[in-house]
Formats: structure tokens, C-alpha cells, sequence
């Protein structure tokens, strides 16, 4: 578990992080976002330990990273947006320099490391140097070190940056399997993995928590209402009429035809009303066949623009 408590970084007169609080539970995949100069970077700096806090604290399992750093330190794996290889070793040699780093010995060391090369598929290119290596697999290798000495907590900043789409699906896949053991921060820029990825999102701006929530709740609490987009089999006016006329509902607007005979409506209601159902039935009634039904719940790029440029606050 990760508890950040009353979190404060000031540097000079700037307030990089604003007295903030949340917690990661055990097993939990958490997104943290945020645009540039948010205070990301410098919350994701005092977690791993590599920073001081100016007020506040971070637990890492109930230990202070601050009071008892090396204790806190080993329960933390960590992938920095540009992992530190060294170009000059092969992956073999990097990994046993990073186990004596973390004074990872005997059994646990030789298990953990085959272990870990084969959980990120890695074995194949263990004698290789790493200068040598793609950029996929060098983002591999900077997971395997995270995850020597089997570290209760993982926090991976950017960790698909630069790959190509199949590298991001492949490293998706693996940053999921990981979810399954460990308790994870993942930051990235690439919003689309983040909601495919992680349970929870807290986004920061100004050094403030101004969302916190699941992707789904996120979209119902910010859209304002349960949108649906609809391809009705009938003719327009009498169709938009129709739908128009139903309770609840307070925005009706035509698409466009993209079919023969029918229209394509979006539709918008009060967000504590269930308008499918009506819907159905009032389409039904009339001869109006509903050909297509589809929730419009705003996206987490959408979420993430509204929440950063109103600066307005959703727990």
C-alpha cells in the first residue's frame, strides 16, 4: 500500500505540490496524470525517495521513505522515463549489477533473475549488449531491474514511451500481468493505455488533485448526462419529434444519414435517468426501428482537458 499524506514541494516560491493526499491499495493499478509542470514528476521523485518532501509524508507499506529510506526502498521497484542502462554491459551483467545494488544474493538472486528475464521475455537476449538492444527491449530490461528483488510496489513513468504499436501492446500485456502481484503507479502521456490499464486515475494540475475517480465514474460524473448515439429506421422530423417529446431528455441532435432511410440522432439526458429503455419502446411503438445503440461517455482525453483547464476539483 501507498499512502501519500497533507504531500507538500515547494521550491523557492514555487509550490510544485500542493498538500495532497490519496492512497494506492495492495494489488492496485492507479494512473497518475498530469501535464507538464503539474507536480507528477515531483510526487512520482518524493515516492521513490530520489526527493525530499517540504511538508507531509509518504508511506510506503506504513514506512516513512523519508525516516526509514532504505527499509521503504526496497519494497519499490522503480522505471524512470529514460531507464539508466549501461549501454557497455550485456543484459546479464546489467542485472547482476543491479541485484548487488539491491543486495539481491545466493538462491533468491538466480531464481529471481530467470524468473524476471522470463516474465519479460527477455532470455533470448541475455549474452547481448544492451547498446545493441531496440528500444523495445531496452524498455524491458529497465522493467526486469524494477522488478529485481521482487519489490511489493512498482512506479513506471512513461513506460512505453517511443515504442512502436506493437512494442505498446506487448508492454500493455505485461505492465497487466504485473498488476496481478504488485501495487502499481503508472504515468503516462498516452491516455488511452491508462484507461485500458488502470482501475484508477488521479490527475494533478498546478500541484493539485483535481480528479480522482475510475475512468467510468470519471465520464458519468464530468459529462453532465447519459448520451446515447442512435441510428433510427424512420424519417427525420417525425423521428427527432418523437424523441424530443420523451422525460428526462433535453438535447436531440441530428447526425446525418448514413444509411438509406434512416437517421443517426445523439441524445443526452439527466445523468440519474436510464433513457434506453424509453427509447426502445417509444421507437418500437411508432415503427421506428432502433438499428443502433451506443453509449457517448466522455473519454479520458476529454476528461483530462476538462479537468486541467477548468482547474475544477472531482473526488
Amino acid at each position: 500500500m501507498i499512502q501519500v499524506e497533507q504531500l507538500t514541494k515547494r521550491y523557492g516560491q514555487h509550490l510544485a505540490v500542493d498538500n495532497i493526499d490519496f492512497t494506492v491499495e495492495d494489488g492496485e493499478v492507479l494512473g497518475f496524470l498530469g501535464p507538464n509542470g503539474a507536480g507528477k514528476t515531483t510526487t512520482m521523485n518524493i515516492l521513490t525517495g530520489y526527493i525530499s518532501a517540504t511538508e507531509g509524508r509518504a508511506l510506503i507499506n506504513e514506512i516513512d521513505i523519508l525516516e526509514q529510506p532504505e527499509e521503504a526502498k526496497k519494497m519499490i521497484g522503480y522505471l524512470p522515463e529514460f531507464p539508466p542502462l549501461y549501454g557497455d554491459m550485456t543484459v546479464n551483467e546489467y542485472l547482476d549489477f543491479v541485484s548487488d545494488i539491491k543486495n539481491v544474493t545466493g538462491a533468491e538472486r538466480k531464481q529471481g533473475m530467470e524468473k524476471i528475464m522470463d516474465l519479460v521475455k527477455i532470455a533470448d537476449v541475455r549474452g547481448r549488449l544492451i547498446r545493441n538492444l531496440s528500444k523495445g527491449y531496452r524498455q524491458r530490461v529497465g522493467l526486469a531491474q524494477a522488478l529485481i528483488g521482487n519489490p511489493e510496489v512498482l512506479i513506471l513513468d512513461e513506460p512505453t514511451v517511443g515504442l512502436d504499436p506493437k512494442q505498446i501492446i506487448e508492454i500493455r500485456k505485461l505492465i497487466t500481468t504485473l498488476g496481478k502481484d504488485h501495487t502499481i503507479i503508472l504515468s503516462s502521456h498516452i491516455l488511452s493505455e491508462v484507461s485500458e490499464i488502470c482501475e484508477r486515475v488521479i490527475i494533478i494540475d498546478k500541484g493539485k488533485i483535481v480528479a480522482s475517480d475510475t475512468p467510468g465514474n470519471l465520464s458519468k460524473g464530468l459529462g453532465g448526462g447519459s448520451k446515447l448515439s442512435l441510428r433510427v429506421a424512420g424519417p427525420e422530423k417525425p423521428v427527432l419529434k418523437l424523441i424530443q417529446g420523451l422525460p428526462g431528455i433535453h438535447i436531440v441532435e441530428f447526425q446525418g444519414i448514413r444509411e438509406p432511410d434512416t437517421v443517426d440522432v445523439l441524445v443526452e439526458a439527466d445523468s440519474n435517468i436510464d433513457i434506453r429503455r424509453p427509447l426502445f419502446n417509444a421507437m418500437s411503438k411508432a415503427s421506428y426501428p432502433i438499428l443502433m445503440m451506443k453509449s457517448q461517455d466522455m473519454s479520458l482525453e476529454d476528461i483530462f482537458i476538462q479537468v486541467t483547464t477548468d482547474n475544477g476539483e472531482v473526488n
